[in-house]
């Protein structure tokens, strides 16, 4: 199964920062998303769907016990609209964190972007 790397773009604190481009999305079951070195309850995910007819899910895959004590709530699947923008997120380390460190997502289909954005913890 391939990965795609997803990279943070950093939300400064007090300033602001220019809309990301974002990824391409990679569907499911053949490939996934990963974010490495996550920082669950600081990121968000900005998914864009470029479809003008169907409607996609982004799934936020459960973690792994342990370190994700919760994983047993089962996964997050959050349905986007066609041609529109939706904000995911923050998420619970406890119920998505890998045992790696990463979160995994995966797309029901490849027809928009994604971009992970990290809240600062202070500002």
């Amino acid at each position: 199964m391939a990965t795609t790397a997803l990279t943070y773009t950093n939300l400064p604190p007090n300033s602001g920062v220019a809309n990301p481009t974002g990824t391409t999305l990679v569907a499911a079951p053949t490939n996934d998303m990963r974010i490495a070195n996550a920082v669950p309850e600081l990121t968000i995910l900005r998914v864009l769907n470029n479809d003008d007819d169907t409607a996609l899910t982004i799934t936020v895959k459960a973690g792994d016990n342990p370190p994700a004590l919760a994983a047993g709530q089962g996964d997050l699947a959050v349905s986007v609209a066609f041609g529109t923008t939706h904000f995911i997120g923050p998420f619970e380390s406890g119920r998505f964190l890998q045992n790696d460190g990463s979160l995994m997502i995966t797309s029901s289909t490849t027809t928009g972007t994604i971009a992970v954005l990290k809240v600062p913890r202070n500002t």
